[in-house]
């Protein structure tokens, strides 16, 4: 079928991308650096290439030829400088682009984020303005997005953009095994007994969309909330959560203001005594678990009619079954 590229491929989401588009036919240039984990990627037939999305002078030779570029490399965390996440989020977006534009690429699919919309809202659309205040990932990637809106007015590249909710599955090391974890060692508290509303996204789910809006001809100029488009409440996924580990879901809950107040505080003194390591805590980490974050799909509902393909219990089930294999190996 098609020559496509994908950044962050070693990744999470990239590498469960570049599985199914190897699975759908395709030929995929894998970008990573020489200095990339490639364990994900292990048993899968890509095309290495050695590039680095903030070095542009690496990108032209990554990309020629190359039909579709899916853009998934970035910093995603919710602590550090600024810099780096402009550096990474922002200037490396932008090198992508320019790089794809030049090379002749037909579209760019860009990963971006819910997170700028902000918390403490339901049912947000991608009409929503983006919150103040934001931690830095969520500004440069909501900057990048921005960015690439006004770049296709003088690109003939089409554009279009997927905005992840909270995503979970297989190759997750950043929230589900730490998560899994916090609950089989019993470290495990709910904010506000778990009531506020969430997003989750199996990460199948999304790579069914960014596939589906990849090949769409009215995606192009478009973004698109991507979750399993659940009604679901942080205790509700828990519970089915600790079900499928065969564990009690700890009745451990802390109120917001004290989460909030202990979170400021990791924080404070991290960034007052300039230490790299996160925080145990962070205020994002409270909002999420805290605050509804909350999104709607009906703009994929309505343009293309999706439908989630794996249901919730599927697919905590398949993310068990990985983190039980994980853990062996």
């Amino acid at each position: 079928m098609s020559k496509v590229l994908v950044t962050g491929s070693n990744g999470f989401i990239g590498s469960n991308l570049c599985k199914r588009l190897i699975d759908e036919g395709h030929e995929v240039s894998a970008l990573v650096r020489k200095s990339s984990n490639l364990h994900f990627l292990e048993g899968v037939p890509v095309n290495l290439v050695y590039g680095d999305i903030t070095e542009p002078e690496t990108l032209p030779k990554a990309l020629e030829g190359m039909e579709k570029v899916f853009h998934v490399a970035g910093l995603a965390a919710d602590w550090g400088p600024y810099e780096l996440f402009e550096k990474v989020n922002f200037q490396g977006t932008k090198n992508v682009a320019t790089a794809a534009s030049k090379a002749g690429v037909k579209r760019l699919i860009y990963i971006s984020t819910v997170a700028f919309y902000g918390f403490g809202k339901r049912n947000v659309t991608e009409e929503f303005p983006p919150a103040n205040n934001l931690i830095p990932y969520a500004q440069t990637k909501y900057l990048a997005e921005q960015w690439l809106w006004e770049f296709r007015k003088n690109t003939a590249m089409e554009i279009t953009a997927v905005q992840p909710g909270n995503v979970f599955g297989a190759n997750d090391h950043t929230f589900i095994s730490k998560y899994i974890d916090a609950l089989l060692t019993g470290k495990f508290a709910e904010v506000n007994h778990g009531k506020s509303k969430t997003c989750p996204v199996f990460v199948d789910n999304l790579v069914d969309i960014i596939l589906m809006v990849a090949n769409q001809p009215g995606a192009d100029g478009n973004a698109y909330i991507a979750t399993d488009g659940l009604e679901i409440t942080w205790h509700e996924f828990n519970s089915v959560l600790a079900g499928k580990l065969g564990v009690k879901l700890p009745k451990t809950s802390l109120p917001y203001w004290l989460a909030m107040s202990a979170a400021r505080s990791f924080y404070t003194v991290h960034q007052f005594l300039k230490i790299k390591k996160e925080p145990f805590l962070t205020p994002y980490r409270i909002n999420n678990g805290g605050k509804d974050y909350h999104f709607s799909i009906q703009k994929l509902k309505n343009q293309f009619q999706y439908t989630p393909g794996t249901d919730l219990n599927t697919a905590l089930q398949k993310t068990v079954d990985w983190y039980k294999a994980s853990a062996k190996n």
